[in-house]
């Protein structure tokens, strides 16, 4: 027999196995949903006092950011306030209800959307446990994370039977616990140019139809393993993953995940000289991928995380730089949402049902260190771009003296600080989902919602 028939041989076999009661139950079509999410990472741990948090004055056991530890000359924002030892401090920006630092860059102009978290008690300085407490809702137990995360939430929700429907850029992604589709195990890449890679191939040796059957073969493999493994659903969703490949390809988008015409179909993103990004530069290709795939409704949950804000010595230099280049992007997508229609809803247009979560493990101190950096702190902000949110809005708070956490009224008779459960409660809330199905702790606060 031919190699080739042997393929094909094969391939009908697989696909059989494929098309088994079972996973044609799981892959049954889901009551669609309008709405897309994007969830972000702030890698490292960022400034608040530069952007949601300010503090522009020495309080106590704040050192405030001056124009001797910050290089200020491309922050937009930025303009002179007092002095601390003769370098000049940063005077606030007041934008409607908000008192803002100097870093928010092209996002101030949408500050109006903006709804912040601040005061959000961390309880820890890891960087993997805040990462995964910011995402999941609970701390890590053995080094291990114990809940599922917010982007497999929401794509279990809302992304189900889309064609990829939960990708997840080094995001911190978990598939854990609760009633959870198989279909959405988190797509896990470092980069999109893994996935870019991953479907260039040559066709000398081995042609389109020879990689299908060969698709096939390891969807097959994958089934007879969940049936030997004591857990088969990592199988079980490898083997629709590998589904959800000959479906993509079939689909005619893998150009979605093709960096050269992702920036020359979302240009605005990747700015030419002087203006180019310096420290955000793979977040813009994430940011201008995750519009593609949601113009061409290929999922409804996209994650990625950021370039590092972990400037613990003369680094600091640049965290104004990394934080106003973060939001600059993030302002990109709000501006290509709205001027994108919506792929399945008539006469809407996508910024109406996108929605931004965006988080960080924790916040950098008060003081400056001798490294002239700022090291882990265990207060945080989170920050969401909804039309579910009272946009202009903060709540929460954290102490004037030494910026940790501070109790606030948002919860009945009981004061405490809000916590990251609470943040992943409102969101899931605000979408009609029970918090509880995938959350262990956690309140609404539902004076943030609309």
């Amino acid at each position: 027999m031919k190699r080739r028939d042997l393929f094909k041989a094969l391939g009908a076999a697989a696909g059989a196995a494929v098309g088994s009661p079972l996973l044609r139950a799981l892959a049954a079509p889901e009551t669609p949903s309008h709405e897309f999410f994007v969830l972000i990472h702030a890698s490292g741990g960022w400034d608040v006092t530069l952007w949601s948090d300010p503090r522009f004055e020495p309080t106590s056991k704040i050192d405030p950011a001056t124009d001797a530890l910050v290089e200020i000359d491309k922050l937009k924002h930025w303009k002179a306030g007092g002095t601390v030892e003769s370098a000049a401090t940063f005077a606030p920006v007041k934008k409607g209800g908000l008192i803002l630092g100097p870093c928010l860059g092209d996002l101030l102009s949408h500050s109006d959307k903006i709804t912040l978290f601040n005061g959000v008690s961390m309880e820890t300085v890891s960087h993997q446990d805040g990462t995964y407490y910011s995402a999941t809702g609970r701390h890590l137990a053995g080094g291990r994370p114990t809940s599922t995360s917010i982007n497999t939430a929401l794509a279990n929700e809302f992304s189900v039977e889309k064609l990829l429907p939960n990708i997840s850029i080094n995001f911190p992604s978990t598939f854990l616990e609760g009633d959870l589709d198989l279909r959405v195990l988190p797509l896990r890449v470092s980069e999109i140019a893994t996935v870019e890679r991953s479907l260039k191939r040559s066709n000398l040796s081995v042609l389109p139809e020879d990689r299908d059957a060969i698709t096939l073969l390891l969807a097959d493999e994958a089934q007879q393993l969940a049936g030997l493994a004591h857990n088969p659903a990592p199988y079980q969703g490898l083997g629709l993953q590998y589904e959800a490949l000959r479906d993509l390809i079939a689909s005619g988008k893998t150009s979605i995940f093709d960096s050269a015409a992702i920036k020359k179909n979302q240009p605005t993103f990747f700015p030419a000289s002087p203006n180019a990004l310096e420290f955000q530069g793979a977040m813009a290709l994430n940011a201008a991928f995750t519009v593609e795939a949601f113009k061409s409704d290929l999922t409804r949950c996209v994650s990625f995380s950021t370039s590092s804000f972990d400037t613990h010595s003369t680094n600091y230099l640049d965290h104004g730089l990394r934080l106003q280049e973060c939001f600059d992007v993030i302002a990109r997508m709000i501006e290509a949402f709205e001027a994108t229609p919506h792929p399945t809803k008539a006469s809407a247009k996508l910024a109406d049902h996108v929605h931004f979560l965006v988080i960080s493990e924790f916040c950098r101190t008060p003081q400056i260190n001798l490294q002239n950096g700022r090291d882990h702190y265990p207060n945080n902000t989170a920050m969401v771009i909804s039309p579910r949110f009272k946009g202009g809005t903060v709540w929460g708070k954290s102490r004037l003296d030494d910026l940790l956490p501070d109790k606030v009224d948002l919860f009945g008779d009981k004061q405490r600080p809000i916590n990251p459960a609470d943040v992943l409660s409102t969101f899931l809330h605000s979408f009609g989902v029970n918090p509880r199905k995938y959350l262990r702790d956690g309140e609404v606060i539902q004076q943030a919602l609309v």
